[in-house]
């Protein structure tokens, strides 16, 4: 039991809604398409009509031919079949057509809102809960949400008939029909005691479901990884694990649902047990005709099935519902970044200010407390400390990405939480230590940052990095095909590409974090001349991993633990023998050319 209960715990941002709100939530999207609903609806009500004057319409033909005995009567037998089964052909297939038409333009709606509430939310929501789980609600649950939109159609399909047959049941025999009444409520009695359980198994299964694409997706993403350290085997042991939870609650959920449907053919069996033995007591005592009993017995067996639909139809919507659930949990999930005002946001200066800002990405774990930093228009700060100083922080709280707990954050003087965020990151370029590309041409990943580009700009802009060399390494230079991630191109490429997408952006503040792979001399130098292009007369704050990148910055910020220990220029820094000096010769002494191993590194104070 216990293992079936890993990988099935709801996510924080999950709600609780009750049916009747899933169901209120539900209309909202179907309200616009009313006028395609009231044809569907009248498309059930025509095939309702039909299924029910149609074993009565035979019952008149065979009690016609049995009295007239002529061709004709047959072949008006024939004809009047025919018609109606046409008729009845026509209307299902139009209301099928109509209904398919709805359902996919309402899971249109539900995709395009979950994919921007998605996009809408801050970098921690999509640092603290996996991809995998996510893009499972947008596909997997969605495609749910769409299977219990068709049962609510099919439903009232026959909920219609099911109304219909009642007046005929009273019609044929009201005595009997009582009794058989009387039956129905045990019936769905029953398919709604079990709707709770059916609920929790179906929540269950999709939440196993999603943990079990997010552990695909990881393998996908990290199986050079894994072939590098010949870890194939345990990706696939625990593959095999998580696969083995998602057949046994799968297997679960389908045993619940056979109980239900077990339950409810067993009642419908035993009713009409009692309504033949009743009935066939009132025809040895003449209250109730031969005919009259054997019609009714017929009916009564096309009674059960719609009422067995409609309360089956319940347990099964709740895997429907159970899907909407986590799908609207995901559109109503809140961003913790939320901007007081959209103030307009002219051409930036650069200038940046950091005031007594506390920040913290849990509540266990504080990174900055009141940290103070002012960074001037134009000046290229360069910042270094250990892992986990806080130096990949400050940009990301630049970029807006997270809410500060604290104190300010300004930008040209004024509250980074008043500004129009969308039109405040136009003018932020962000280069991270693995640049990201998307599937497509190098050109194609250039232009992502100015999409009205031309073909001529993105070449401009391409050869401004060592005069268009680096295109000579590529196959088909700016139309070649980085690959999924960019993994078609070397890192040093990545980040050539990063750089001339930035130059095309134009932005007046840049946030840098150096890769600290090697490359080779040639691709150093070219980024290198790139930064150069792309610093000149801009704010940059660099994550600096390269000596080169140090030594050119106007200042240099040292962090410990989220705050400040040293400052100024490199030379500087290094007379003073302190924390810097320490980092040169842990991360950038190797880097200088007169470096010697094993030599004095740390200046010795006189």
């Amino acid at each position: 039991m216990s293992m079936l209960m890993e990988g099935i715990e709801a996510e924080s941002y999950d709600q609780a809604y009750v049916d009747r709100q899933l169901v209120a939530r539900i209309y909202q999207y179907f309200k616009p398409k009313q006028s395609l609903m009231i044809i569907v609806s009248g498309l059930i009500i025509l095939s309702a009509i039909i299924d029910i004057v149609l074993p009565l319409a035979l019952a008149w033909g065979i009690d016609l031919l049995a009295a007239e005995r002529t061709l004709y009567t047959v072949e008006l037998l024939v004809g009047a079949i025919l018609i109606t089964g046409a008729v009845s052909w026509t209307a299902n297939y139009v209301r099928q057509w109509f209904t398919a038409r709805i359902v996919g333009d309402v899971i249109l709606d539900v995709q395009r809102d979950a994919v921007k509430s998605i996009l809408a939310n801050d970098l921690s929501f999509h640092d603290n809960f996996s991809s995998g789980r996510i893009v499972s609600r947008v596909t997997s649950d969605t495609e749910a949400f769409a299977g219990v939109v068709t049962l609510i159609l099919n439903l009232l399909s026959q909920a219609l008939l099911l109304v219909l047959l009642i007046g005929v049941l009273l019609y044929i025999n009201s005595e009997l029909a009582i009794l058989t009444f009387a039956i129905a409520p045990l019936i769905v009695g029953s398919a709604l005691g079990f709707r709770r359980i059916a609920r929790l198994a179906i929540m269950r299964a999709q939440r196993m479901f999603a943990t079990l694409n997010a552990n695909i997706h990881e393998v996908m993403h990290g199986i050079t990884v894994a072939k590098n350290f010949r870890q194939e085997q345990t990706l696939y042991n625990e593959f095999k694990h998580l696969n083995a939870q998602q057949n046994q609650l799968a297997v679960r959920t389908g045993i619940i649902y056979n109980v239900i449907f077990s339950i409810m053919a067993t009642l419908t069996g035993l009713g009409t047990v009692l309504v033949v033995y009743y009935g066939g007591i009132r025809v040895l005592s003449g209250a109730v005709s031969t005919g009259a009993w054997f019609l009714f017995l017929q009916s009564i067996e096309i009674f059960w099935r719609p009422l067995t639909n409609v309360a089956s139809f319940w347990s099964l919507i709740q895997q429907g519902l159970g899907a909407s659930e986590r799908v609207f949990a995901l559109i109503d999930a809140q961003p913790s970044v939320v901007q007081r005002n959209q103030q307009p946001v002219p051409r930036l200066t650069g200038r940046i200010e950091f005031q007594q800002i506390t920040f913290r990405y849990t509540n266990q774990e504080t990174v900055l407390e009141d940290f103070d930093l002012t960074i001037a228009p134009g000046e290229t700060v360069a910042i270094v400390g250990h892992t986990g100083a806080g130096k990949s922080t400050l940009g990301k709280l630049i970029m807006r990405f997270y809410e500060y707990q604290a104190g300010q954050l300004l930008v040209d003087g004024r509250d980074l939480r008043t500004l129009d965020l969308r039109a405040y990151r136009r003018q932020i370029g962000l280069v991270p230590q693995l640049p990201f590309l998307f599937d497509g041409t190098v050109a194609e990943n250039i232009r992502y940052a100015q999409p009205t580009a031309s073909d001529a700009e993105v070449a401009a802009v391409a050869h401004r990095i060592g005069d268009g060399d680096w295109l000579e390494a590529l196959p088909a230079g700016l139309a070649s095909p980085v690959g999924e991630l960019g993994r078609g191109l070397s890192l040093g490429q990545r980040q050539i590409v990063a750089l001339c997408r930035m130059l095309l952006q134009d932005p007046a503040i840049i946030i840098l974090d150096e890769a600290t792979a090697s490359i080779d001399p040639l691709t150093e130098a070219q980024i290198q001349e790139g930064l150069g292009l792309v610093l000149t007369g801009r704010t940059a704050i660099i994550i600096a991993h390269r000596l080169s990148t140090v030594q050119r910055a106007d200042r240099i910020i040292v962090l410990q633990a989220g705050r400040i220990v040293e400052e100024g220029q490199h030379d500087m820094l290094m007379q003073q023998g302190g924390q810097y000096a320490q980092l040169y010769d842990t991360y950038f002494r190797h880097q200088a050319p007169d470096y010697e191993p094993g030599g004095g590194l740390i200046p010795e104070r006189e």
